[in-house]
């Protein structure tokens, strides 16, 4: 029996369900720890808790931050009613989250489609409820599904280039199997999941689509070819972000047994005393008394003549430090990261020049990203286009922020020769440097009134003529 493209999209989202689950995990920093053996996690029993230094996330989330669309051009012109559409669905604030589900999970994806109102109305998902299906040789996109759980059955929508269906299952589905079968192994683990629902879907209603395509455009961090899903720009680093944990761990054990100072005593008779029940009599128990007061004024002696005092070297933690620092210069290398934004000391900028040149690798991955984000947030583009006007631009071309960290004095040196040639207009300069709209008001009220003295100034230091 061939399988529908709904049933194939459903068992493809149970397939990645537990590896995405494991990439989450990773990102909020709720991943167990690593490397621990059984003997020493038995002997910890609970006193240690889930411990992370988050690098996967700073790998994420930095690299996220310098991905930001700041306009599209269509037939090489800026158009204001495709940005207007943009802003109304809060693009700005979104694409932030389309980038970071894609560099942490792999993927992500944008459905645009026509709102109640008949404009464009834009949508987010997560690789996590929703797959595509592509052609094997064009690589366009052929069908999508959106999958979720509601009222105790599993709904799907399916975006196909003829038409869009709503699916729900026939069978009840329980909660926890829309998550995978299979959460918290490894990534490399392999296992059979179990395809949701187990008896099939039944359509609920369909639509025409007028567009013609699937109108929803997944983003793939793409690492090689048949990387068709996308890879998660942590993959690189969980290892050796688990090893820092690890050390990280072993740290904190060894400066709360072996940091401060053990003392010893022999020679001593140990004295015992008998345990006391509720009532005030003995339980026949005995509890062994210290001989030594933990008071401030704590003195130790002892009457014996065969009392000997002494104590342990407290250990030098510096070898665990140097093994972090060793790991961490091995995360900075792989993500691009500069040290000085994975928090290694002596390793700070001292100059913008030294802020550029640390920076490199890391603005070079961004430009690389917005290269593989520039495609779809086009076809993003030409969806909306095509919603508004009817018409698919021939050409569309997103407008990005410049992914490196400018000073300030670099900012105003560029947004001053870029106002002296005319190229952008005082305000948007302001808007640039980060002034607020009242700011900017505020300043053009005060250039009206220096252009108005200066020009009354000029008028009366004209010279008079007589006749």
């Amino acid at each position: 029996m061939v399988a529908t493209p709904l049933e194939r999209l459903s068992q493809k989202l149970d397939i990645a369900a537990s590896s995405l689950v494991v990439l989450d995990s990773y990102y909020a920093g709720t991943q167990p720890l690593s490397f621990l053996s059984p003997e020493a996690a038995k002997a910890l029993g609970n006193r240690l808790r889930a411990l992370a230094v988050n690098f996967p996330r700073l790998d994420v989330d930095i690299l996220a931050e310098r991905l930001r669309v700041e306009g599209f051009r269509i037939n090489g012109a800026t158009d204001l009613a495709l940005w207007q559409s943009w802003s109304d669905n809060n693009m700005g604030e979104l694409q932030h989250i389309v980038h970071t589900e894609a560099l942490t999970l792999g993927s992500s994806f944008v459905t645009v489609w026509a709102g109640p109102n008949g404009r464009p109305a834009i949508t987010i998902d997560t690789a996590r409820d929703m797959a595509v299906e592509r052609d094997p040789v064009t690589r366009q996109v052929t069908a999508a599904a959106h999958r979720w759980l509601q009222d105790g059955k599993a709904k799907a929508v399916l975006f196909q280039p003829h038409a869009i269906g709503l699916y729900e299952s026939i069978a009840a589905v329980p909660a926890d199997s829309m998550l995978g079968a299979n959460q918290g192994f490894p990534l490399n683990t392999m296992r059979q999941t179990v395809t949701v629902p187990l008896d099939g879907w039944q359509l609920k209603k369909e639509i025409a689509n007028p567009l013609g395509v699937v109108p929803v455009v997944p983003f793939v961090n793409r690492g090689r070819l048949y990387d068709v899903d996308g890879v998660s720009e942590m993959a690189n680093i969980l290892d050796l972000s688990d090893a820092v944990n690890k050390l990280t761990a072993d740290l904190l054990v060894s400066s709360e047994f072996y940091a401060r100072p053990r003392r010893w005593a022999t020679g001593i008779e140990v004295m015992e005393e008998p345990i006391l029940d509720a009532e005030g009599e003995p339980t026949g128990e005995t509890v062994e008394v210290s001989p030594f007061s933990d008071g401030p004024e704590r003195v130790w002696s002892s009457e014996s003549p065969e009392a000997r005092f002494g104590e342990f070297a407290a250990s030098n933690l510096a070898g665990y430090t140097a093994a972090v620092g060793i790991i961490t210069n091995q995360i900075s290398a792989l993500s691009g990261l500069p040290p000085h934004l994975l928090g290694q000391q002596g390793n700070q900028p001292t100059s913008a020049d030294a802020i550029r040149s640390a920076e490199s690798s890391l603005v070079q991955k961004a430009v690389a990203r917005q290269r593989t984000f520039g495609r779809p947030w086009s076809e993003v583009a030409s969806l909306i286009s095509m919603i508004a006007t009817g018409r698919r631009p021939t050409s569309v071309q997103p407008v990005w922020a410049a992914p490196d960290t400018p000073t300030p004095a670099q900012a105003a040196d560029a947004a001053s020769k870029l106002v002296a040639a005319k190229i952008l207009p005082v305000e948007q300069a302001l808007d640039d440097l980060g002034y607020s709209p009242e700011q900017i008001a505020a300043m053009a009220g005060m250039r009206s009134i220096d252009a108005m003295n200066a020009a009354i100034a000029g008028a009366q230091t004209l010279p008079r003529t007589t006749t």
